[in-house]
């Protein structure tokens, strides 16, 4: 089975954790270990989220007086794709001895005209009380909004229209290679429309739609979003709060989750069954081998009474 896995970057590098390098190496072997068990049955892309990183290198840009303007999101991406991708590869390496195993820096397209621009949503950093972020917004310019645990920093995340380097994925997982690809959603970039000319563009594209969006170039069978909870919530957070362990993506679409943590995962598992009748799951890391056998986190399946 292909299956095409994406990690949550909180997964990566949980909710309240210091961001420092051995902190993520840790998280890192976690995932590895979960992630070898599949590897040795099935034929697996990774992808992963970038979010608490992304927001650590632009506060870092933001700060360093000997720029003379911090670097942009785009450029900010391609480094964690890099950092996240070369922690992953080399864990894999020792976990999977003797397979062939690549990271790749991959951009995706997107629509200069997407009106994401003009309403961000994407959470990327980390978790600050409401005066800090407020301080930090008219320090630095940004736009914040309320998260789970607190006030975060928010960007534009304009939908992902294609990823540049999927043929060369296809190619690569062809051949046997194990490939981790489409961090943090890509690079994300414009193309001119009379030269083709690739442009960078300040914004984070959601991880899980890029996911849904290889799975089905590559035509996989089965998309795992990975993350931090064990599976989806009815009403999380609140008195009400229920786990749901299977659903169609009708039903999935019925719980208006929110777009900076759970909505932006139910769309892309919704859309991908939808569109290929294939399964997807979300889930906790851990969990990961026991999530594509049944045993854990949320189920979506076609709905065949659709049509």
């Amino acid at each position: 089975m292909r299956i095409v896995v994406a990690l949550g970057g909180n997964a990566l590098l949980h909710r309240g954790e210091h961001p420092d390098a051995a902190v993520q190496q840790a998280n890192i072997d976690r995932a590895a270990t979960a992630l070898a068990a599949l590897a040795q049955e099935h034929e697996i892309v990774i992808t992963h989220g970038n979010g608490p990183q992304i927001g650590l290198l632009a506060m870092e840009s933001e700060s360093d007086p000997a720029l003379s303007a911090p670097y942009p999101l785009d450029l900010l991406g391609a480094q964690t794709q890099g950092m996240i991708g070369s922690l992953l590869a080399r864990t894999l390496h020792h976990a999977l001895p003797g397979r062939r195993i690549v990271s790749l820096v991959t951009h995706t397209l997107v629509r200069a005209d997407d009106p994401a621009f003009a309403r961000p949503t994407k959470f990327v950093g980390q978790v600050y009380s409401q005066n800090v972020a407020e301080s930090h917004a008219r320090e630095h310019g940004w736009h914040i909004g309320r998260d789970t645990s607190g006030w975060r920093r928010v960007v534009p995340s304009p939908a992902p229209e294609r990823i540049l380097e999927t043929d060369t994925i296809g190619e690569l997982l062809g051949g046997g290679t194990l490939v981790i690809c489409a961090g943090g959603g890509g690079v994300p970039v414009t193309a001119d429309r009379d030269t083709g000319a690739l442009t960078g563009v300040e914004a984070v594209i959601d991880k899980d739609l890029t996911a849904a969006l290889l799975a089905e170039d590559l035509k996989a069978d089965f998309l795992l979003v990975l993350t931090d909870v064990p599976c989806v919530y009815e009403h999380y957070g609140t008195p009400d709060q229920r786990p749901v362990a299977g659903s169609t993506p009708a039903e999935l679409r019925q719980g208006a989750f929110p777009d900076g943590s759970m909505g932006p995962k139910a769309e892309a598992v919704a859309r991908f069954v939808e569109r290929t009748a294939g399964l997807a799951a979300i889930g906790a890391l851990d969990a990961a081998y026991e999530i594509v056998h049944g045993r854990s986190g949320t189920l979506i399946r076609p709905d065949l009474t659709a049509g």
